[in-house]
């Protein structure tokens, strides 16, 4: 089910949305049928694709929505690495298979689990697979070395979930102006993280990304409920 979607230009993902159709474990949300059935609606309302997680939901979503864009991840926990957003190649190779047309990885700086080394997974995922790749960084360093070894769109996905980030709050509102200026000319900026309301999403564009990526605020509804509830409380 290996996708055959050209990636879509920069130009074409100027100002448009992307939404992250994604569950807990433990969430009844989390059945594929129900994935691909939220990635549709998102879908039939204007979003220009879909973030999934894991194959299993890549696949069902693919197969229910054969058009879609697609970017694909897949979280795994390593003891020995924090890195979890598709570590290495099995989880590189299963995502692509799967029919993700983008291929989203953990690119900072950290530790990968059995030493695979970020530099070598881009190389073999453009080489052996001619995978198209989203960086998610947290700094604007690592988005820079992420688009030199050849990452087609940059996202700040991991801005606040790091330990060299654990004191920032996102959005990521001062990495997007440095990244845009300094990115080829080619290279996507994505924000992703921390976007909850529409006038944010505008303000992201407005920093110099090309795409924003909302996920909670839309689909999340576990964390959604689980927040007003305690509001409610007290």
């Amino acid at each position: 089910m290996v996708s055959s979607r050209p990636l879509p230009e920069r130009a074409e993902l100027n100002g448009r949305l992307i939404v992250s159709v994604q569950a807990p474990e433990g969430s009844p949300l989390r059945d594929p049928a129900v994935i691909a059935a939220m990635a549709e609606a998102s879908l039939r309302q204007g979003a220009a694709g879909v973030r999934l997680e894991s194959p299993e939901h890549i696949g069902a979503v693919r197969r229910r929505c054969p058009g879609a864009l697609i970017v694909g991840l897949w979280k795994r926990n390593f003891p020995e690495s924090d890195v979890y957003i598709t570590p290495g190649w099995e989880e590189i190779r299963a995502v692509w298979a799967a029919g993700a047309d983008v291929v989203a990885i953990d690119a900072t700086d950290r530790p990968r689990p059995d030493g695979q080394e970020l530099e070598a997974l881009i190389s073999r995922a453009r080489q052996d697979l001619g995978a198209p790749l989203m960086a998610d960084v947290d700094s604007v360093a690592n988005g820079l070395r992420a688009a030199a070894l050849g990452c087609q769109w940059v996202g700040t996905t991991l801005f606040g979930y790091t330990a060299a980030s654990a004191t920032l709050v996102p959005p990521a509102w001062d990495l997007l102006g440095p990244l845009r200026r300094e990115l080829p000319e080619t290279v996507a900026l994505i924000c992703e993280g921390g976007i909850a309301r529409k006038e944010e999403a505008c303000r992201a564009l407005d920093g110099g990304a090309d795409a924003v990526v909302v996920g909670t605020a839309i689909t999340g509804v576990d964390l959604q409920v689980a927040a007003y509830v305690r509001a409610l409380a007290g």
